[in-house]
């Protein structure tokens, strides 16, 4: 009796392979599931040319320095590595552009996105009538895990207010896992503008047409290594971006932070200017004192807050904020210089008020941005 030997075809080394897909993966002290990640994705993406990018901004844990030694005997496995720059988004920009590959994947380090997902998303793109394929957690089959009720409800209303802001029906916008292809990324990316946290509902609002998308199933896990990056300064970002998105193509967004902390500073200037005067000093005294005090504190405001992206830190601080007040004094000559001339122009005092506080509103951006928090 005779039998066939039926043989399967062998799985040839990933570094053998073409590159189908990169897998990029934005770290910051992601260092304890670096190792069981590149395992996990092993078994998922076998038979796949593939290669996973670490972009790291310099953790403190050590993650870049694995990575690297792991790449140097996996050549599918790199990093970038990125000193004095922070952000997801930036981040996720950064390793699309450092790899060849046609389709390419996001997720995070962390292991809460579900691996065995990610050939369907690939697999998605392969039809050729999808651009990106979004993982979501908001559809049938999909979960948040073990979410208390609170943190569904704050994701989902963020969620929602991206929806109706951008005009999506995608039901994950704030998604960190999918996978896009190539040339729609590149449509997307003179647009990008890479603020904070979520890179999906940034390339789908960027892209000068309608992307066509897939949405996948998955359940979110449980962190098991390493410390969440959810916080304040999340939430904010999400604002700006979501901002930037809908009125920042008319009104740049960070002169929109700038003249918020300013109007913080008249308050705060008034403040000042009363509890002088009840104190008994002289109003020009008093005046300056508060003047001194409105400008000190718009220069810290705006350090940490409309240029987060730029923040100055150490002796860099005292230059920035001496250049500040040179700024402003300035601002403040234009002001009185163009108010007292519309006034002149018998224009009403008000208009002319207005008029010399844009004025020097916007003469303080812009020479705070090209001299004090110049890139």
């Amino acid at each position: 009796m005779r039998y066939d030997t039926i043989t399967a075809d062998p799985i040839l080394p990933v570094d053998t392979l073409p590159l189908e897909v990169a897998v990029v993966v934005p770290t910051l002290n992601e260092a304890a599931n670096v190792e069981r990640l590149i395992e996990k994705l092993s078994i998922v993406l076998a038979g796949r040319g593939w290669e996973i990018l670490f972009v790291d901004d310099n953790s403190s844990d050590g993650t870049s320095d694995l990575v690297r030694r792991i790449g140097r005997t996996a050549r599918h496995v790199r990093i970038v590595q990125r000193v004095g720059r922070r952000g997801l988004s930036s981040a996720v920009i950064e390793g699309m552009l450092a790899t060849a590959a046609p389709v390419i994947a996001v997720m995070d380090g962390d292991l809460q996105h579900d691996e065995s997902t990610l050939p369907r998303l690939i697999d998605a793109l392969m039809t050729g009538d999808t651009d990106i394929a979004v993982g979501t957690r908001y559809v049938a089959g999909g979960g948040t895990g073990d979410w208390d009720k609170g943190r569904v409800r704050m994701s989902r209303l963020a969620t929602r207010a991206g929806q109706i802001a951008l005009g999506t029906d995608v039901s994950d916008p704030m998604s960190g896992f999918f996978a896009v292809r190539r040339d729609a990324f590149e449509r997307a990316l003179p647009r990008l503008s890479g603020i904070g946290f979520k890179i999906l509902i940034d390339i789908l609002a960027s892209s000068p047409t309608a992307l066509r998308v897939a949405e996948i199933p998955y359940h979110f896990r449980t962190r098991e290594a390493g410390e969440s990056k959810i916080g304040m300064r999340v939430i904010a970002e999400y604002a700006e971006l979501i901002a930037d998105k809908t009125v920042g193509r008319f009104v740049p967004v960070r002169l929109i932070k700038f003249l918020m902390v300013g109007g913080l500073g008249v308050f705060v200037h008034l403040a000042i200017l009363g509890a002088l005067l009840s104190a008994g000093d002289a109003f020009i005294t008093a005046q300056t004192g508060a003047v001194m005090t409105a400008i000190a504190f718009n220069f810290f405001l705006n350090n940490s807050f409309t240029y987060a992206d730029r923040k100055l830190k150490g002796w860099a601080m005292l230059g920035g904020l001496a250049s500040f007040y040179a700024i402003s004094a300035l601002g403040a000559v234009a002001n009185i210089g163009i108010g007292t001339w519309m006034a002149g122009q018998d224009e009403r005092w008000w208009i002319a008020g207005v008029a010399g506080v844009l004025v020097g509103a916007i003469w303080n951006f812009a020479m705070s941005s090209a001299l004090t928090w110049r890139k």
